[in-house]
């Protein structure tokens, strides 16, 4: 019998906040991390809003690497890594390293190293680069960049699904556990702010000219942030031996592809709606224990319109009375962090009974008339929260966190 897996310490770094308390405070007063671009010249483009993290120390977390040979994505998930380890009060000089692993998502990976050296190119000073470069710039440096500061030799995985990334580290870190090939898993998502993705999204018209409004009839847009997630995973009967604050339980996900299109999504949410219902599935769960749902709700027409037409899909008339929130309204859009940031809400939404709110929902849309739980935070009982993730590529995960009660134990 596989052992259950539970959620036992949160680490973020975020626009609104670093750390569990001072995030989860921030999310339910609905502050907003969103504020001009300052890391580089937007002048070039026609939007300059972005969610930067402007308070970070990289110092403060990253001890025996040196974090001057580390990019920011990195820096952000070893700062990430020791917030959860700290939140979970496990010590690792009492574990076994070579049973603690690590699996991080990302979209970009280390985005700004490849952008100095085309700096570098652009000016004729190739001289500039040092050899430090090929080891700070691909992506699956991340993981190995938490390995090495906190001396893990357990499994090493960095997972590239873009921006449903770290839903996809999450459940792999998940499958990892209940096959007992680990005893911890650090899991989550970890992206650094870039001219690169700004570029790329500014180019498609993706982006807000003044704020992200998910669901609301007027929106006009994503805005790209930045930031980390990462979740203590431990098994149950682990968690519970030690004396552990447990969050939720991991009950199961659901992956999928919509072999539709690179960057849009398929017309009928087909693709979301199979990672929904193989989630509920292998959770063992109906449609109607579900108590929150937390939407992938980029803000941009098509992305909302379409999660929620693959909401109703799955959930039928029980679509309406479950409330859905995005947090993407607060930090902008966190690309392979994103979900692993949401799953952390989740898990705080079920240990809390609270939802955060859609913030800048003002104009109902018709076509996306579900509850997104506008403006406001919310006291519900959540039982059961989802965590739904959709990328570029059609890649589709959903992540379903429980309560754990005293007689199911």
């Amino acid at each position: 019998m596989h052992p259950r897996v539970v959620v036992t310490g949160i680490g973020t770094v975020t626009s609104v906040g670093i750390g569990r308390e001072p995030f989860w405070d921030s999310l339910l007063l609905g502050r907003c991390g969103i504020e001009e671009v300052e890391s580089f010249d937007t002048s070039g483009f026609h939007v300059h809003m972005g969610a930067e993290i402007k308070d970070f120390a990289a110092g403060a977390y990253v001890k025996k690497l040196d974090p001057h040979y580390l990019g920011r994505a990195s820096q952000f998930a070893i700062a990430a890594a020791r917030l959860a380890l700290a939140d979970a009060n496990l010590d690792l000089s009492m574990l076994d390293a070579e049973r603690v692993g690590v699996t991080i998502g990302t979209t970009s990976g280390e985005p700004q190293i490849i952008e100095r050296f085309d700096d570098a190119a652009q000016a004729g000073e190739m001289d500039r680069v040092g050899p430090e470069f090929i080891s700070m710039y691909p992506c699956h440096v991340i993981a190995g960049h938490v390995a090495g500061e906190l001396e893990l030799a357990g499994v090493n995985t960095t997972i590239p699904t873009a921006c449903a990334a770290g839903n996809y580290a999450i459940a792999h870190a998940y499958d990892v556990l209940r096959s007992g090939r680990e005893d911890v898993m650090l899991a989550g998502g970890s992206d650094a702010f870039s001219r690169i993705t700004y570029t790329g999204f500014a180019r498609l018209g993706g982006i807000a000219p003044e704020t992200c409004q998910p669901f609301d009839l007027n929106r006009r847009g994503m805005v790209p942030g930045e930031g980390a997630g990462i979740l203590v995973l431990e098994p149950l009967a682990r968690a519970i031996e030690r004396g552990a604050r447990i969050y939720a339980e991991v009950a199961g996900y659901g992956l999928s592809c919509d072999a539709h299109h690179m960057t849009a999504s398929h017309p009928e949410g087909a693709g979301p709606a199979r990672a929904m219902e193989t989630a509920l599935n292998e959770s063992g769960l109906r449609p109607e224990e579900v108590s929150y749902i937390s939407a992938h709700g980029t803000g941009t027409s098509t992305n909302d319109r379409l999660e929620t037409i693959a909401v109703k899909r799955v959930f039928g008339a029980a679509a309406y009375q479950i409330p859905i929130s995005s947090i993407k309204s607060m930090l902008g859009h966190t690309m392979g962090a994103a979900s692993a940031i949401e799953a952390a809400v989740c898990a705080l939404a079920v240990f809390n009974d609270r939802i955060p709110p859609t913030i800048n929902l003002r104009d109902r849309d018709p076509e996306c008339d579900l509850d997104y739980v506008p403006n406001y935070a919310r006291g519900h009982e959540v039982n059961v929260a989802m965590n739904n993730a959709y990328a570029f590529g059609g890649n589709n995960a959903s992540l379903i966190l429980r309560k754990v009660r005293a007689e199911s134990l």
